[in-house]
């Protein structure tokens, strides 16, 4: 009992799953939304038609990568550096597979591929403890590797670009893509919100000794979070391969940094246990916003690499100070 009083006192002061702490962080991050919001709109051509389908396009590729993301971050195991290559082999898989089988099989396969890829860190996380940090970034190596090796390091074309079609163009005068990333925002939310899963996740992020101690299924949750990631990974890899009606490994590279600015910008904490896929849409479109920003502004793809590791790195040093006190 004493434990369980823990574990609940610990999500209580992380306000999970759906406050938003009124903190000197949470302050900064508001002004932070605010001067960017202020900028984009004061910036020539941002507001144009081209503009902002590019915007939401894009964002929604890195956004179901950090949908992806947060499970892992709410989960207590900080973040992962292998979401973009299991995005990367979920892309390849579906090209193969919708060449020899056709739409909906292809989509099975991708989702499948996306699961086991993360689900097998899961269970090495999860079972035997592993450092989450070390176990992504070999999975990392171990993904680009054997795929680079099974595909020759060839791009996989898709035989009918009009097997693609579904995930491409508007829908109501929005991308495709960007409305996939909606629904996949809305189902995600759902979880954490509606189920025993997301209360657990919750709970297990907010203290995992005493969450084991009180007989939560820790394992299995810290499985389930990393098979959900992989799940909504592939979902980026499908939208990739359905755009550009191809695949290879070199889909998704850096995703995996955007996507944890999205999730920190967003108000996810970093040590888990608090945190929202709302607050996350929020951090995907601020990240966004800013890289078509520096587009607009002529900068370089290197200026926004250094954009979003500063980022990353000023939330990080902000939520220690704020520890600290």
């Amino acid at each position: 009992m004493r434990e369980e009083v823990i574990v609940l006192q610990e999500a209580k002061k992380r306000k999970a799953p759906h406050g938003l702490p009124f903190s000197r962080l949470a302050v900064m991050r508001v002004a932070l939304l605010a001067a960017i919001a202020v900028f984009a709109v004061l910036t020539p051509g941002f507001l144009t038609v081209p503009s902002l389908t590019t915007l939401l396009t894009t964002t929604s590729f890195v956004g179901c990568i950090a949908i992806a993301m947060t499970f892992i971050t709410l989960s207590g195991n900080i973040m992962s550096f292998a979401l973009g290559a299991t995005a990367a082999v979920s892309a390849v898989v579906f090209v193969h597979v919708l060449n020899m089988a056709g739409y909906f099989p292809a989509i099975v396969a991708a989702l499948a591929a996306g699961a086991l890829v993360s689900g097998a860190q899961g269970v090495l996380i999860g079972g035997l403890r592993a450092n989450p940090i070390i176990v992504s970034i070999a999975a990392n190596v171990l993904i680009y590797g054997c795929a680079q090796w099974l595909t020759r390091n060839e791009t996989a074309h898709v035989l009918n670009p009009a097997d693609t079609l579904l995930l491409k163009g508007k829908l109501f005068g929005l991308p495709v893509e960007f409305i996939v990333f909606l629904a996949a925002t809305i189902v995600a939310q759902l979880l954490l919100s509606l189920t025993i899963f997301g209360r657990n996740l919750f709970y297990i992020g907010s203290g995992f000794r005493a969450a084991e101690a009180i007989g939560l299924p820790t394992v299995r949750t810290t499985v389930g979070a990393y098979v959900w990631a992989g799940l909504f990974s592939a979902i980026t890899g499908i939208t990739l391969a359905s755009r550009f009606t191809q695949a290879n490994m070199e889909f998704a590279l850096h995703y995996d940094y955007d996507a944890i600015a999205a999730v920190l910008v967003g108000g996810t904490a970093i040590q888990g246990g608090s945190g929202s896929m709302l607050r996350t849409f929020v951090g995907v479109i601020a990240i966004g916003v800013i890289q078509v920003l520096l587009l607009l502004h002529g900068l370089r793809e290197e200026w926004r690499i250094l954009a979003t590791g500063l980022i990353v790195l000023a939330v990080i040093v902000l939520y220690s100070s704020r520890r600290r006190n």
